[in-house]
């Protein structure tokens, strides 16, 4: 993932994310996050018994955006996400838990589960590199290289 667009989420702190029931209804919630940029993972805690967490135990797909923490009307900044929230078994959520609450300390008192949101594609808009510039990074196209 380019620079400019890890170091945009890691400067954030909050995503709204995007799933779909087996009715085929949108759904979103919003979460604090913690990014893993060594492999591209977004990690984000909450409890087995919501809404979102029972619709992602049927279908793991997301989408989700990322805006800045503070708002600006005059710099355009946000971000779009695909991804697909990985099992807890899965061998790269396995650090998930400790990888959150070494960065987010404070979350230890919170019940719930991490969980680890492997993010596949990104479209990132940023006025300061020019009007309507964005930036885009998919998962597949480093794998096709």
């Amino acid at each position: 993932m380019t620079g400019k667009i890890t170091d945009y989420i890691k400067e954030q702190t909050c995503a709204s994310v995007c799933c779909v029931d087996e009715l085929g209804q949108p759904y979103c919630f919003s979460c604090f996050y913690i990014y893993n940029s060594d492999e591209g993972l977004l990690y984000y805690k909450s409890s087995l018994s919501t809404q979102h967490s029972l619709i992602l135990s049927k279908n793991p797909a997301v989408a989700g955006t990322i805006l800045p923490d503070k708002l600006s009307k005059l710099h355009v900044r946000g971000l779009q996400f695909e991804g697909t929230l990985l099992p807890f078994d899965h061998p790269a959520a396995s650090a998930a838990a400790s990888y959150y609450h070494r960065k987010n300390p404070m979350a230890l008192a919170i019940p719930g589960e991490v969980w680890t949101i492997q993010v596949n594609s990104v479209k990132f808009t940023d006025s300061s590199l020019g009007f309507g510039k964005k930036l885009s990074w998919s998962r597949e196209a480093l794998i096709d290289q």
